[in-house]
């Protein structure tokens, strides 16, 4: 354990940093300094600290071994709460230095000082303790955690704290650390157990019977006015943070009865659907991710009257100049809010709607504020996630054994509820503000921002004021910003970019600034499935490929876009063409209907003479040859651009079926279109020169050409395709 290099017995020359670190902790131990002077004493060992992780790298004597435990000391008592926000922040940034730097030893520093303040039994030492187990809770979880599940830490809070003189800042102090312990799961059971009834008095009673009670106590008029209107200041603020506490640990226990509800019931369907199969091996997938559950089993629908008023509590809040209970109140209902029913009513609540889009537009980029209020909007716009045929069955299968039926999905949590909240969201204005807030949005916050949009562009009406927003710049930005790691993120900022695209003209939509080549790389990421998921989504597939072949639609006279498409995705693109569904290769060869309009890309993919490209010819012919009238339509009017070539029309006739496949077209029976089509590619072929024009009047001639063209004039009324068979029956004919 590092030791004061006055304690050691062994004098040691402390080096020039060492002996920095010293100045400046001497400095932090006097008193009466201005906040100033304290936030840049503590920025500086800030700094020597970080720095001191790589010189102990080089080889150089660390700081740490001349920071004792009374330097350690000073370092937390700036983490008070009575301390201005600036040099908190700076005592928080100085803490998480220190305790990356100590490495292993922090943690044995940490129950050193909590422990020793504990044991002291003032409420000014409960005050240090519980402020500084607030802030370092984010830095070291597992440790303070340890910390709190210490034999007799929690059942002795609740009396403690609710004593008749009790301290109203160490509460504050005690709820800030429990507010902090709630941020993950290993301290909800234990809150939730300890602590529920002391935190549920605090806010549901009445606030007058705390005045009440010291209007008793002894005093002139004036003191007892001034401690009874801070009273009730205070009680404002310990009841608005013990109900965002409370929200939180009643949302986690929601979650464990769902846990167990579903394993119940899985087990019981398992027994019934195969009572003489393994129950263990049956139930292993759902068991699996399950944790431990700790404590009573909560009450969770005999708490949804809390809910409601509690919520109805932070809406209100919403609209306050106290940025504390602003925060408060975004906090609350960010837990809140995973709740259907909650969020229902917030949703219609359309005051507090606009009062948290204009929080959002005041809010600093990065900040805790516009976290909570993005996890708000995430939580009412969301949609359910799309469950395959198996999925279904089993779901089904445990509502069918739970007999309460409990496991039924909730109705307000459907599609058809949360596309009319994200039409409540959408039309309060949000999503300027979500571009804005995007250019320096955390990691964590661009995810959240992303799934809005996203829930956003599921509505087809909205997708053109979207991209009238800056969603498309947006979510290109986003997914070249957001790194590899975070591929389900990207994946849907593809798809929310595909959707959009789907819907808008591009020439609209892309300026100088943003090409509409910037699109391509995003949209060709989601072409190939999900290398995290389980099971394959067709979905994004078949967007980006809706979306592509809207892009390469227009282009300018070098065909950029379809050149960069090509070159980008080409390979994902031909193996959708194999694709067993049929929805995926129509998309797919409409998609090259529209590449091959660029004669350089038809030439170099079909008509290149290598085995390739015969290959993708055969394909074609193949595809237009498919039952489905979709996939022949395509395939017909990319031969239509491709027949305007020698060299492939020679690839086509080569083929055994070539001229046939062709002729078929022509002899459809319920689509002028698909006849049209035949008859564009009859006439390219006849009208090639040469060698290839005579066998091309060869194959048609053996394929039955003339009846097959005869009874397509017959069947056909558009002008247009009466004339493209009229002149291509001339020509086999040989009367042209």
């Amino acid at each position: 354990m590092p030791v004061s290099v006055l304690e050691s017995s062994v004098v040691v020359k402390t080096t020039e940093k060492q002996g920095e670190a010293l100045l400046l902790l001497a400095r932090l131990m006097e008193g009466g300094k201005k906040d100033e002077e304290l936030s840049v004493d503590l920025a500086k060992l800030t700094k020597l600290l970080n720095e001191d992780v790589e010189r102990t790298k080089q080889g150089e004597q660390s700081i740490t071994y001349v920071i004792d435990s009374d330097c350690v000391d000073t370092i937390f008592l700036y983490l008070d709460m009575r301390q201005s926000d600036t040099v908190r922040a700076q005592a928080t940034l100085c803490t998480a230095a220190y305790l990356h730097a100590i490495g292993k030893q922090g943690p044995e520093y940490i129950n050193e000082f909590f422990h020793a303040r504990m044991r002291r039994g003032h409420y000014e030492d409960y005050i240090i303790a519980f402020c500084a187990a607030a802030a370092i809770f984010p830095m070291d979880y597992d440790t303070m955690s340890k910390l709190l599940h210490t034999d007799g830490f929690l059942p002795s809070l609740a009396p403690l704290m609710s004593g008749r003189y009790k301290s109203r800042k160490a509460e504050m102090a005690c709820l800030e650390m429990l507010s902090a312990a709630c941020m993950q799961t290993k301290c909800h059971a234990a809150i939730y157990k300890h602590c529920l009834s002391w935190m549920e008095d605090l806010i549901f009673e009445n606030p007058e019977l705390r005045v009440e009670a010291m209007m008793e106590l002894r005093g002139t008029e004036v003191e007892l006015k001034e401690m009874t209107d801070d009273l009730r200041k205070h009680c404002e603020k310990t009841r608005s943070l013990a109900g965002v506490i409370w929200t939180k640990i009643m949302v986690s226990a929601h979650v464990r009865t769902l846990r167990r509800s579903a394993r119940k019931a899985f087990k019981k369907a398992a027994k019934k659907a195969a009572p003489n199969a393994c129950d263990g091996r049956l139930a292993a997938p759902v068991q699996q991710n399950l944790t431990p559950s700790q404590g009573p089993e909560p009450k969770i629908e005999s708490a949804t009257p809390k809910f409601e008023v509690l919520c109805k509590r932070f809406a209100e809040m919403l609209a306050t100049e106290d940025p504390e209970d602003v925060q408060y109140a975004v906090e609350g209902l960010a837990y809140a809010t995973t709740r259907p029913s909650i969020r229902e009513q917030l949703a219609r609540d359309g005051k507090s709607l606009k009062q948290i889009v204009k929080i959002l537009e005041s809010a600093p980029p990065k900040s805790s504020l516009a976290y909570g209020v993005l996890s708000i909007i995430t939580h009412l716009t969301r949609y359910q996630p799309a469950e395959t045929e198996e999925q279904k069955r089993v779901r089904e299968l445990k509502a069918y054994a739970n007999a309460a039926g409990k496991l039924q999905p909730n109705p307000l949590s459907d599609d058809a509820h949360v596309s009319e909240r994200c039409k409540l969201v959408f039309s309060s204005g949000v999503t300027p503000l979500l571009v804005k807030h995007c250019k320096a949005a955390s990691v964590a916050s661009l995810s959240l921002i992303i799934s809005i949009i996203f829930s956003f562009s599921v509505t087809s009406s909205f997708r053109g004021q979207l991209a009238q927003q800056g969603a498309v710049r947006l979510l290109i930005a986003a997914w070249t910003a957001l790194p590899e790691k975070e591929e389900t993120t990207r994946r849907t900022a593809a798809q929310a970019l595909a959707r959009i695209l789907i819907s808008t003209n591009p020439t609209l939509v892309f300026r100088q600034q943003t090409p509409q080549t910037a699109a391509i790389r995003p949209l060709t990421s989601i072409i190939p499935p999900d290398p995290t998921s389980d099971t394959r989504d067709l979905l994004p597939t078949f967007e980006s490929l809706l979306a592509l072949t809207n892009l390469a639609s227009t282009d300018d006279d070098h065909d950029t876009t379809r050149r960069a498409i090509v070159r980008t995705a080409w390979d994902d693109i031909e193996e959708q063409l194999f694709s067993s569904n049929i929805r995926i290769s129509t998309a797919a060869v409409e998609l090259v209907c529209n590449l091959v309009q660029s004669p350089a890309e038809a030439i170099t993919l079909f008509g290149d003479g290598s085995p390739k490209a015969a290959t993708r010819v055969q394909l074609i012919l193949a595809l237009a040859d498919a039952d489905d009238t979709k996939t022949r339509s395509a395939a017909g009017g990319a031969l239509a651009s491709l027949t305007a070539f020698d060299a492939i029309v020679r690839a086509v006739l080569l083929q055994p079926r070539g001229a046939g496949v062709v002729l078929g077209l022509c002899r459809d029976n319920g689509d002028e279109g698909l006849r049209h089509r035949g008859a564009v590619v009859v006439h390219n072929m006849l009208s090639q020169e040469g060698e290839v024009g005579q066998l091309a009047r060869e194959k048609l001639l053996a394929a039955g050409g003339v009846e097959a063209l005869t009874e397509c004039a017959k069947k056909s009324r558009t002008p247009e395709v009466v004339e493209a068979v009229v002149h291509a029956l001339k020509v086999l004919l040989g009367k042209e």
